[in-house]
């Protein structure tokens, strides 16, 4: 059931980048993660009252899913659609990658866990993935330029949404259900989002072109509401910092699918920071026993030759 929740996830992240691209131009990125999200609550609520769901909680819960909402649902989305202004789609994927570090450096520092060595490892891997991705805009970093500007937002986002992820996980340790906590989550998510609107005097548009419409339609249905299900119940069922794993595998479907209809120019030290990226974070999440049967693996192939 774990490695349904996981393709489920990866298949739909690994595209739901592109969709967003079709979502900016005429109406605020603002307006569009609202329209996401609040359309994706209403399809949660209709599901929970098709099923009888409860959907009462005392003031105390629904502030934990306003705090779900404001970094899941509405801040990190804001940043990334900033983002997406400036770099290509596949490129801020590669970023969110890095949600697993974050995911684990947050367990330390608010849970203390501890660290394991494998995992120092895998994060140095990572930071120089990112480095060597990013080094034409590390070189020349200027705020004034795009790349360099794209690249802060998309950190910012990540980190955002690496501490959605433990207020997830902390709302379900409590008991609060998933598919009730998401849908009330994303409505505070989208009123927070409204509410910039109006501090931003951002004028309320909705584009009717089919290629908004239709990524809208996608996003909220299957990038909210079915990716959000079954990653926040692998959150709640093996832990953020395991779950995150999934950002193993969608940072290489969006740079594929953004090589196709962005025009993105693979260049040597791209190739080998995704890489380096990629293996950070399968480091990272393996299991002792698994380095075990690498490394024994590795010692009888040699015995061989």
């Amino acid at each position: 059931m774990n490695l349904t929740f996981y393709l489920t996830t990866v298949l739909i992240w690994g595209t739901t980048w592109i969709a967003i691209k079709f979502q900016l131009g005429v109406v605020a990125p603002e307006l569009s993660i609202a329209y996401r999200f609040g359309l994706a609550s209403l399809l949660l609520t209709g599901y929970c009252l098709l099923r009888k769901y409860s959907l009462k909680f005392s003031w105390r819960q629904h502030l934990a899913m306003a705090l779900q909402g404001l970094l899941l649902f509405s801040a990190n989305y804001f940043l990334v659609y900033l983002a997406s202004q400036y770099l290509a789609s596949g490129l801020i994927a590669v970023v969110f990658s890095t949600i697993i570090l974050m995911n684990i450096a947050f367990n330390v520092f608010l849970f203390k866990k501890s660290v394991q060595q494998r995992t120092l490892i895998g994060a140095l891997l990572g930071l120089v993935g990112i480095v060597l991705v990013f080094w034409p805009e590390i070189v020349g970093f200027d705020l004034s330029k795009s790349g360099s500007r794209g690249l802060l937002l998309a950190i910012l986002s990540t980190a955002i949404s690496s501490s959605g992820n433990i207020a997830s996980a902390y709302n379900q340790n409590r008991g609060l259900p998933i598919v009730q906590s998401n849908a009330i989550s994303m409505a505070y998510g989208t009123g927070l989002l409204l509410m910039l609107a109006l501090v931003r005097g951002t004028a309320v548009r909705f584009d009717p072109a089919p290629a908004y419409v239709l990524s809208l339609f996608y996003l909220a249905l299957f990038g909210s509401v079915i990716a959000f299900g079954a990653y926040l119940t692998l959150i709640g069922r093996i832990g953020a910092d395991r779950a995150a794993y999934v950002a193993i595998l969608f940072p290489v479907i969006a740079l594929a699918i953004s090589t196709v209809y962005e025009n993105y120019h693979w260049q040597a030290p791209a190739i080998l920071g995704v890489a380096l990226v990629l293996l950070g974070n399968v480091f990272v999440l393996l299991q002792p026993q698994h380095l075990r049967l690498i490394k024994n693996s590795f010692r009888n192939a040699t015995r061989l030759k």
